[in-house]
């Protein structure tokens, strides 16, 4: 679909998180972040979204959850993949997948494109992962490089092949 997006920060070693947090904090990314997902659909799992400290302004938020909850009444939430694959299909907007694990895992077949944050370091106490892909399905386009507090990353834009 080319209009499901997954976005995610990455370490060297795939790293995503650790007890339901970021691993590195970086603002300039947190930004890029924003100005990506800003007016559109953010699609994540429920420890994902227990993890934002609010709403995150300006986007319209899916939970993807086995688990019969009651969140706050502006998020949608779906219990089973297909069902948000038919949301994307029948909208036409960009919806963004944020994660965690699971939900980058579920989404990643569909997706035609990524938005991640290469981070060059790593973290030995991770807990979550992006799911291992193959580069040669993928075109590679790094969109910038920066620095921040002696930690170098790039944002990469991975568009799969067709």
């Amino acid at each position: 679909m080319n209009n499901l997006i997954l976005i995610g920060a990455i370490g060297k070693n795939n790293e995503l998180g650790c007890n339901n947090k970021l691993i590195w904090y970086i603002p300039e990314d947190l930004k890029f972040f924003k100005d990506n997902t800003i007016n559109h659909t953010i699609v994540m799992g429920y420890n994902t979204f227990l993890s934002l400290p609010k709403l995150l302004s300006g986007r319209k938020h899916i939970v993807l959850t086995r688990k019969n909850i009651k969140l706050p009444s502006e998020v949608l939430v779906f219990h089973d993949k297909e069902s948000v694959l038919n949301y994307v299909k029948n909208n036409n907007e960009q919806v963004y997948v944020i994660g965690g694990e699971s939900i980058y895992k579920q989404f990643i077949d569909y997706s035609d494109r990524m938005i991640l944050t290469e981070i060059e370091d790593s973290f030995n106490n991770a807990d979550t992962f992006f799911p291992k892909f193959n580069l040669n399905e993928w075109n590679k386009e790094i969109l910038s490089e920066h620095e921040y507090n002696k930690l170098y990353y790039k944002h990469v834009l991975y568009k799969r092949k067709k």
